[in-house]
């Protein structure tokens, strides 16, 4: 056992998470000094911007960030109160920043914290950097009083809501809006945002509640359920939902209710598309609706792993309009290329002043059909998923549900495309000890078949 504790700190899909018995102030420090030892030795100059969300202690966890990067010889500007991760990843874009840290557990319990690093790109820190930061994690090691830097408190909310008013121009104009907080770090920002740039705004939860009011705040339908009966119910022309950190987003219509996100990527894609040309980024557990927008329009379709850094990875590779993920993370690389809940908050209400997204959304599924996907999960300890997907690739069939398999995409685990044009995939979760089952097909029968087929291919390895 490493008595530094450094051997409990591991960077996963998105920072470091853990429940506070391990998430400590010892252990907060020494990803501060990794974070300063690295980009000391890749000659990263400028000060590093430091934020946290709404939770008990993060502003607790944030100074001790800030104290030990300035004992370190480095500048620190830090967030004047609880902000949304994508306010500090753009405030990084924005100013001569060497990179951010984010004290954040995003969707997670209270019982929860975690901490992301942002590079100077405000992109989420790809493996090869976060594992460099694993490597040089250690107690600080301060630099003389002289060679301190200044750590600084500032407004990081304004400008970045000055920057977002500004891409949609277009008024509001009244437009009723339903927004819940979920009592995290979007509030008084995605609602603020909105009500500037012309909506009328009733708001849900937006009070500060480190607990979250008793749950996860993460933007789901069984999460949502005022908002949801709210605006079916008449009271709005949309709700808006952000996760803790607002670098997520749920979207409800009065028609619908709570949108399908792969549905929310494509038509959010397709009104992009009404102001310019470029290509769409989607992990591989995203459903093709998109693909059939891409394809109406000329453009293309980059497919990723799972995990928004890949998203946003291609998104500059490609210079794509936008990028997105099943889970309810959606960027425009216009802005920012990462999730950015607050930003797609504003472009979505002025999608729906333009024309509703009700409308906008049948058009799109009479042009290109609809889609259906789910996913179930198999238990499976974490230290079994390797030798798991190992024996699966051995044992992968010719047919799955009664149809050929007609291809394969290893990207992140197997997809297995079949002759009938649906898939399945087999992929392990980078949170849970579980492997996703994934299936899309045309029917929610069909879909439940190839869940079920799929589940009988992993369970047996498990």
């Amino acid at each position: 056992m490493d008595d530094t504790g450094a051997d409990t700190i591991e960077f996963g899909t998105d920072g470091w998470r853990a429940t506070l018995s391990e998430f400590t102030t010892r252990r907060v420090r020494m990803v501060g000094q990794g974070v300063a030892t690295y980009l000391d030795d890749e000659s990263q100059t400028g000060p590093v911007a430091v934020g946290y969300d709404a939770r008990e202690h993060s502003r607790g966890f944030a100074e001790e960030l800030a104290r030990v990067l300035a004992a370190n010889g480095r500048d620190v500007t830090l967030a004047e109160r609880d902000c949304p991760t994508p306010v500090l990843a753009w405030t990084v874009t924005d100013g001569d920043y060497a990179g951010g840290l984010m004290i954040t557990a995003s969707h997670n319990p209270p019982e929860y914290n975690g901490v992301k690093f942002l590079p100077a790109d405000g992109t989420p820190a790809l493996p090869a950097v976060t594992d460099a930061i694993e490597a040089r994690l250690a107690a600080p090691e301060p630099e003389p009083d002289e060679s301190f830097g200044s750590a600084e408190e500032r407004d990081l909310v304004t400008p970045f809501s000055d920057h977002a008013v500004a891409m949609v121009p277009d008024d509001l104009d009244g437009l009723p809006v339903l927004y819940d907080a979920m009592h995290g770090s979007g509030r008084g920002v995605t609602d603020a945002l909105l009500k500037r740039a012309g909506a009328d705004v009733t708001r849900l939860r937006c009070s500060r509640d480190p607990e979250f009011g008793g749950t996860p705040p993460e933007p789901v339908p069984e999460r949502a359920g005022e908002l949801v009966e709210r605006v079916t119910g008449g009271e709005a022309a949309l709700g808006f939902i952000n996760d803790g950190d607002a670098d997520r987003i749920g979207v409800v219509t009065p028609e619908r209710g709570f949108l399908d996100p792969n549905v929310y990527l494509a038509v959010l894609y397709d009104y992009l598309l009404e102001s310019g040309e470029g290509d769409v980024v989607r992990t591989v557990s995203t459903n093709s609706l998109v693909d059939r927008v891409a394809e109406d329009h000329g453009q293309s379709v980059h497919e990723t792993a799972v995990g928004f850094k890949w998203v946003a990875e291609a998104m500059g590779e490609f210079d794509a309009r936008c990028g997105g993920e099943e889970s309810g993370g959606y960027g425009v690389t216009a802005h920012l290329r990462n999730k950015d809940g607050v930003l797609v908050a504003l472009v979505t209400a002025a999608a729906e002043a333009d024309r509703s997204l009700d409308d906008r959304i049948d058009d799109l599924l009479a042009r290109h059909g609809g889609v259906v996907q789910n996913r179930v999960g198999v238990e499976c300890p974490d230290d079994r998923k390797a030798s798991v997907l190992d024996e699966l690739q051995e044992t992968l069939p010719d047919s799955v549900a009664g149809v050929d398999v007609a291809d394969v995409n290893t990207v992140d685990g197997f997809k297995i495309f079949l002759a009938d044009d649906t898939w399945v995939l087999v992929r392990p979760s980078g949170t849970e000890p579980k492997l996703r089952v994934y299936a899309e097909a045309g029917s929610e029968s069909r879909v439940g078949e190839l869940l079920e087929a799929g589940r009988g291919m992993v369970e047996p390895l498990v």
